[in-house]
């Protein structure tokens, strides 16, 4: 064996190490994306393979660039299993990690059981990616958006929607007839131009958020919306992934879709959606008159 070929493989031995260091991690993260023990090894010794192959060098963060890496895999393996029509086997509940985490343990055996698996074999793929990365490993939007080859917030409302599901679901009748009262006031108010109308119904942190980037504070955002009123005049409410939002068509087909997160009657996010890929993946029912 020459000096290259021994240093290539310490220079393997030393990336193993390290990769093993997540390994922990990244079966969990295949566990609750696929619910099978077999198929989380796959994915994880698949990442593995990726790695080895890679020049990991270049790599700034090794243990969120091997979540993505799983990620991408779960999401191939659980299409894969859908146009098969298959479903996992296995009901495993995962136990230490090589090197023994307490904290994360206790972590695991609390948040995955087969409650939680039954209600995330509900959701699509992309749902339940976007779900078990964001809200159960704190995975950013825009990493998300780029395993799924969509933008942030279209990341941001598949998670949304599968978070409605794994709570037991869609907003109340109730609900749904308060958060109408405050899209209408917020509608209303964009086509007139009235400021205090939209601070009326806007929390004073709310966040708005499009392709451009994201506008924080009510004063900010009333503002924005100020000069929406040529297309306020266009836009009809409608349920969107069975919440109260907006939708504005062109030549018959949506143009673009303003959905919203209501706490305590007032409007704290507005994700505006014009991405045709983005549009596409939203269901979109007529709102009642």
């Amino acid at each position: 064996m020459n000096d290259t070929e021994r240093d290539r493989d310490d220079d393997l031995l030393l990336l193993a190490e390290r990769f093993e260091a997540y390994r922990g991690h990244l079966g969990a993260v295949a566990y609750r994306m696929l619910g099978s023990a077999a198929e989380a090894e796959d994915a994880v010794q698949e990442a593995w393979f990726r790695l080895s192959r890679s020049d990991a060098r270049a790599v700034g963060n090794l243990g969120g660039w091997l979540t993505t890496v799983v990620g991408r895999v779960c999401l191939d393996m659980l299409r894969s299993r859908r146009s098969r029509g298959e479903q996992p086997l296995d009901t495993w509940h995962p136990g230490p990690s090589a090197e023994p985490d307490p904290v994360q343990d206790a972590v695991l055996a609390d948040s995955v059981g087969a409650a939680l698996l039954v209600v995330l074999d509900t959701l699509s793929p992309a749902e339940r990616l976007a779900f078990v990365l964001h809200d159960l490993f704190g995975v950013p939007f825009e990493e998300i958006g780029g395993v799924l080859g969509r933008t942030p917030a279209a990341a941001r409302q598949l998670a949304s929607r599968a978070r409605r599901r794994v709570r037991g679901a869609d907003a109340p009748k109730a609900d749904l007839v308060r958060q109408r009262e405050v899209v209408d006031a917020f509608l209303a108010a964009a086509r007139d131009g009235d400021f205090d109308g939209l601070l009326a119904v806007l929390d004073p942190d709310v966040v708005a958020r499009g392709e451009a980037g994201a506008t924080v504070g009510a004063a900010a955002v009333a503002s924005g919306a100020k000069s929406f009123a040529h297309l306020a005049r266009v836009a009809r409410p409608a349920l969107v992934d069975g919440a109260t939002g907006l939708v504005v068509y062109a030549d018959g087909r949506v143009e673009r879709v303003l959905t919203f997160t209501f706490v305590a009657d007032r409007i704290t996010s507005i994700d505006i959606l014009t991405n045709p890929t983005d549009l596409s993946a939203l269901t979109i029912e007529p709102a009642q008159p």
